[in-house]
């Protein structure tokens, strides 16, 4: 089987208190895909989601800015080159606490899908 170009994402709508771009390249929504997602972020300012305990693994890199997590234990700050793994299972919520937002690549396994993320109310 020849490689498949994907030539473009697809917007997919984003959780949370302020518009954020969520970038489908591999997923569900673009391509079809149920074994792993990859979409790409820009979040603004002071954009937080709601907590959540999906059913898949959850690998963020960030390119810019800093993306903030917070877990069970405590609270991780994501600097730019740094990657966090947030385990399938585990409560997390995801934010981007400085005031120019952040950009970043999410990547989940199996593929994100809204069934499976399990939001807090």
């Amino acid at each position: 089987m020849p490689p498949t170009l994907i030539e473009q994402p697809s917007i997919v709508e984003a959780a949370g208190n302020k518009p954020k771009i969520i970038r489908e390249y591999i997923g569900r929504v673009n391509s079809a895909t149920s074994a792993l997602s990859i979409a790409q972020m820009q979040s603004p300012g002071g954009w937080v989601e709601p907590g959540q305990t999906p059913e898949f693994d959850e690998y963020t890199l960030v390119l810019r800015g800093i993306v903030r997590v917070l877990h069970a234990k405590g609270t991780l700050d994501v600097h730019p080159g740094q990657t966090v793994l947030a385990h399938a299972g585990e409560w997390v919520q995801y934010g981007t606490p400085e005031a120019d937002g952040a950009d970043y690549v999410s990547i989940c396994r199996p593929a994100f899908s809204p069934d499976l993320v399990h939001r807090d109310a």
